[in-house]
């Protein structure tokens, strides 16, 4: 999302990135062409192409692409179609490498050890960086698809509202946005296992990430003297070709990005389509708007929570997304939520009852949200349509429906075979 010339004021705009896996069309095998099909469309090697109101950019591995509404939007209906023609186009490019753009979160059987290339145009120093530091060929790093919600703020004040409210709504996303059970051909622990192995990713510098919750902070200077400073400290030593003391070496769930104003939340998976992503993005940015406001609670009952405990329900939603347990009144008290104990399906459904109404709790996002609330993430429906046991046939299969629902901007059932 580029900056607006001023900032704008918390929750008029909206800001969403959404990256897909490009693989071939008839093995499902991730395809390294990204540079290709970039320069493709804009006829030179670019990190980014413009689309008007959208672009097409790259980070890190080349069988990635991200697309993004370049201004901040209010509206996000307007934003689903938009987006699923910038699909159809990149798919009609792709066609030409026998290839086509995969949802979810995490490729189902990709060895990132084998499979991983880098990019090596654009801002490639850095990526040799990371890659250098942290190892980038494992899951985590290279195998690994997130829409970025991106909430405006102005000053200070904004900010400070803005993060506490963000911070207490962080453990519940995955119960909506779990897309990633199955991976290395098998089924995970996890169904979000793309955050089990991000929150090990920067593990040699574990300043990057944190608790992955992020602390409360109630200024920029503050969040600089706390967060950023250390990080760029801890780096340095490591950063030879002095390519990363910038705000996004920030890896925890939300960072802020005083570079544009806004708040990045990084904890979201992607989805079958643009039509559950910009569901979830709309139910994350009213909830979220409810909390800044203080409808259930006040800004010092937010930032009372410690970090540690939501960050343990962090791990719980991580594992068990919807149906993670918990148990804290006074967490659920935030909410407004009449009783001491829920699973995160019902506290889910007391808040979007409490927010109907919403603006951007459109008609257009009542599907994907029942289906969500019905029947549980993403993730919960890859389950039951492989079944169990599956083998790499079967998983293939349903991977194509996705990449179908994907290009065809549908919902995925999920049925039991």
């Amino acid at each position: 999302m580029n900056s607006p010339a001023q900032p704008l004021k918390a929750f008029s705009g909206c800001g969403i990135e959404l990256e897909y896996m490009i693989v071939d069309r008839d093995t499902l095998a991730v395809l390294p062409i990204a540079d290709r099909l970039l320069r493709d469309a804009d006829g030179g090697q670019l990190a980014e192409v413009p689309r008007g109101e959208f672009a097409w950019s790259n980070e890190l591995v080349l069988h990635l692409v991200e697309l993004k509404n370049v201004r901040p939007s209010a509206n996000l209906d307007v934003l689903g179609p938009g987006f699923q023609a910038e699909i159809r186009r990149i798919d009609a490019e792709l066609a030409h490498y026998n290839a086509r753009l995969m949802p979810t979160a995490m490729h189902p059987w990709m060895d990132p050890a084998r499979e991983t290339r880098l990019w090596p145009h654009d801002n490639a120093a850095i990526y040799r960086s990371y890659d250098r530091i942290f190892d980038c060929r494992q899951h985590g790093w290279a195998n690994l698809q997130s829409m970025h919600v991106n909430l405006p703020f102005a000053g200070d004040t904004e900010f400070a509202r803005l993060h506490a409210a963000v911070r207490v709504l962080l453990p519940l996303l995955p119960a909506l946005a779990a897309s990633s059970a199955v991976a290395d051909g098998r089924r995970r622990h996890e169904l979000d296992f793309r955050m089990e192995s991000y929150r090990f990713h920067p593990r040699r510098v574990p300043s990057l990430m944190g608790s992955v919750i992020p602390d409360n902070a109630s200024s920029r200077a503050e969040y600089e003297a706390k967060v950023l400073a250390p990080m760029y400290r801890d780096i340095a030593p490591l950063d030879i070709e002095g390519v990363m003391q910038h705000e996004w070496l920030n890896t925890r769930a939300a960072i802020p990005r005083f570079d544009r104003s806004a708040l990045e939340i990084r904890i979201i998976d992607l989805q079958e389509c643009p039509q559950a992503d910009l569901a979830i993005a709309a139910a994350t940015t009213a909830v979220a708007q409810a909390l800044f406001e203080n409808r259930w609670s006040s800004l010092a009952a937010q930032q009372a929570i410690d970090t540690a405990t939501l960050a343990a329900m962090l791990l719980d939603t991580i594992r068990d997304a919807d149906r993670a347990v918990i148990a804290d009144p006074a967490y659920l008290r935030l909410f407004h939520f009449p009783h001491g104990c829920c699973e995160v399906r019902e506290l889910w459904r007391h808040l979007l009852d409490a927010c109907a109404g919403h603006p951007l709790l459109t008609p257009a996002t009542q599907p994907a949200l029942d289906t969500l609330l019905n029947c549980g993430p993403l993730a919960r429906r890859i389950l039951a349509a492989v079944g169990e046991p599956f083998d790499r046939e079967r998983l293939a299969a349903v991977y194509r429906e996705l990449c179908d629902c994907l290009a065809a901007g549908r919902l995925f059932a999920g049925n039991a075979r």
